[in-house]
């Protein structure tokens, strides 16, 4: 496939749009076109090893879930590790893609993955998506009413203001009369001078009309995930579950005050990678991530919530074997796609 052909479909099958605000994905890396992709890699973290081994294995795109370009390069040489990879895929003729937390986000992604670890449970995401492309622009919707003797020089007015979008006006008839309904989008801020000038006039102000625009919610779609267990089952057991799922001969356990690890467990909050912030104040009987705080911990526990943490990448590398055969069926098995063999988390256990 043409490169941007398939990075396209790459976006159709999770939207860079659905990712977190401060993240850095998409196209990281573009080798000059034209450029044909026919071997796909599929890494974890992008580390000079798996470079390696993706220029070994002819790789041509290499789709890392971690951006390895986040802060940015004021330079690109050879003295640090991160410039160093973006020399060999330039060298190489190999470009980078990062998806990140819009994998996190997606229903068949990495959060949906890691409940596979709980057994049969139902779960919903803590932080739901909104759709990113409605309403287009502002905050707050304002209508109102004016004739022809204060239309003109409203609207004058209006212009004026920032951060003012959708301006309509549309003739109508009121009580008998003929007046214009004049219809705006605008921020927060612009609402206060527009419901400021409008209140000048006790005519428009009491035909004025505000709306909240809130973008809908897309279902099943989010930042973590809230999951209930069809039946209960100790900590112990759930414990097992994990490392089964994840196959780890060992994570690290917090246990709730006033609980043991023979404590029934029906609400699992759970969040791939680092959780801290997205579990924070979710009522569960468990939180499951990679990677907490210290302090985070101890407030889950104090509140008597349990802890299992299984480091960072290990709750997100599993689920590359399974992408691997989602992007197979997404992508019409057109090209060739191979999961590194040497990414790995950087903690082990001495």
């Amino acid at each position: 496939m043409n490169l941007r052909e398939l990075v396209s479909a790459l976006n159709d099958f999770a939207s860079p749009a659905l990712a977190e605000s401060w993240d850095n994905v998409g196209l990281l890396v573009e080798p000059s076109p034209p450029h044909t992709v026919n071997t796909l890699f599929l890494t974890n973290d992008l580390t000079e090893e798996v470079m390696e081994e993706a220029v070994q294995k002819k790789a041509d795109l290499v789709l890392s879930y971690h951006p390895p370009i986040f802060a940015p390069l004021k330079r690109v040489t050879w003295k640090t590790w991160k410039e160093r990879l973006v020399v060999r895929a330039l060298e190489n003729r190999i470009g980078i893609y990062s998806p990140h937390t819009a994998y996190d986000a997606i229903p068949h992604g990495v959060n949906n993955w890691l409940t596979k670890g709980l057994g049969t449970c139902t779960s919903v995401p803590l932080h739901p998506s909104t759709a990113p492309s409605c309403p287009a622009e502002g905050t707050h919707r304002v209508e109102f009413c004016a004739d022809a003797e204060h239309l003109d020089a409203v609207l004058s007015k209006i212009k004026d203001i920032p951060a003012i979008s959708c301006l309509t006006t549309l003739p109508v008839r009121v009580e008998g009369e003929e007046q214009t309904r004049v219809s705006l989008n605008c921020s927060q801020k612009a609402l206060l001078e527009v419901v400021a000038l409008l209140s000048q006039n006790n005519f428009l102000y009491h035909k004025t009309e505000i709306l909240l625009l809130q973008k809908p919610l897309l279902p099943h779609t989010g930042m973590g995930r809230l999951c209930t267990l069809s039946e209960p089952v100790s900590l112990s057991d759930i414990v097992e579950r994990i490392k089964g799922h994840l196959q780890l001969p060992h994570v690290r356990v917090a246990v709730a005050a006033g609980r043991t690890l023979e404590s029934p467990v029906k609400k699992v909050a759970l969040c791939a990678g680092s959780g801290s912030s997205v579990l924070k104040g979710t009522e569960a009987d468990l939180y499951l991530t990679g990677e907490m705080s210290h302090h985070d911990v101890l407030d889950a526990v104090a509140n008597g919530i349990s802890v299992i943490l299984c480091e960072h990448s290990n709750t997100e590398r599993g689920f590359l074997s399974e992408l691997r055969d989602a992007l197979a069926i997404h992508l019409q098995n057109k090209i060739n796609i191979v999961v590194s063999e040497k990414d790995r988390d950087p903690l082990q256990v001495a």
